[in-house]
């Protein structure tokens, strides 16, 4: 008899074989695809203050933390009793994908905005990720252990918490989300990519609050922009072509 794999463990470690294979697809595309860039190849190396290295080390802690509250919200969860072992029905498991997407953009929107707005928060902690100035796929969860504790591993077990999904349907919304949060960093502003299209907040949305001087504005990740258009943290932009092919993402006052 072949070992059985608990939900509670794929659910853990599935989203994380996720982020690395559309990673690796995407840098891929990155490599090949240079006229849907919004930076040019070399910006990165100018720009950004960390080396890849350094960005692989801190996302794979960031990962090993992420597995293990997981496991132990999953756990706790099934002892006590709460845990849901009969599947729901699709229109019900679509109704928990967006409570689960809702909880995740509240719990970003303000752990993000407030990372920026305390100054000691900022330097010791979210600082870290903005050393992307120029972001790329596999840096989506780069950043200090409580940036990444606080804006993706806490909201991931609310989600999951909140809107009463069984772990096997976690193991796919995690997923989803983890592809959702990657293409946001991607930097390839793809017209025909279902993520893109149907999302408003995408990866040139996110490119304007990478740009220093964008940092106070579009705090909202990885789906809506209700957060930031509600309270007025909204900055608009526009998607431009470069005249060396790619994009370029300019960001407008308020009044344009």
């Amino acid at each position: 008899m072949g070992m059985e794999i608990s939900d509670e463990l794929l659910s853990a470690v599935v989203p994380v074989i996720v982020y690395w294979v559309f990673s690796f697809l995407y840098e891929l595309l990155a490599q090949h695809c240079v006229n849907y860039r919004l930076h040019p190849i070399g910006e990165e190396e100018e720009k950004n203050t960390v080396p890849r290295s350094k960005v692989i080390k801190g996302v794979l802690t960031h990962q090993a933390l992420q597995i293990l509250t997981v496991c132990i919200v999953t756990k706790v969860w099934e002892e006590k009793g709460e845990a849901i072992t009969v599947q729901h029905s699709l229109p019900r498991i679509a109704v928990q994908f967006v409570i689960g997407m809702a909880v995740i953009d509240t719990v970003q929107y303000f752990g993000h905005r407030y990372m920026h707005e305390n100054k000691f928060l900022y330097k010791h902690t979210h600082s870290a990720h903005h050393a992307l100035v120029v972001p790329y796929v596999y840096g989506a969860q780069y950043g200090s252990l409580l940036d990444g504790l606080v804006l993706d591993t806490m909201g991931s077990a609310l989600a999951f918490l909140v809107s009463g999904m069984t772990v096997r349907t976690s193991i796919y919304f995690y997923s989803f989300a983890i592809i959702k949060n990657l293409d946001v960093h991607s930097g390839l502003y793809f017209p025909w990519n279902p993520l893109q299209g149907f999302f408003p907040n995408n990866c040139a949305f996110h490119d304007t609050h990478h740009q220093l001087k964008g940092q106070k504005y579009n705090f909202s990740q990885p789906f809506f922009l209700s957060w930031d258009l509600i309270l007025g943290t909204y900055r608009p932009f526009t998607v431009e072509k470069r005249k060396e092919g790619g994009f370029e993402v300019c960001l407008l006052t308020k009044n344009d």
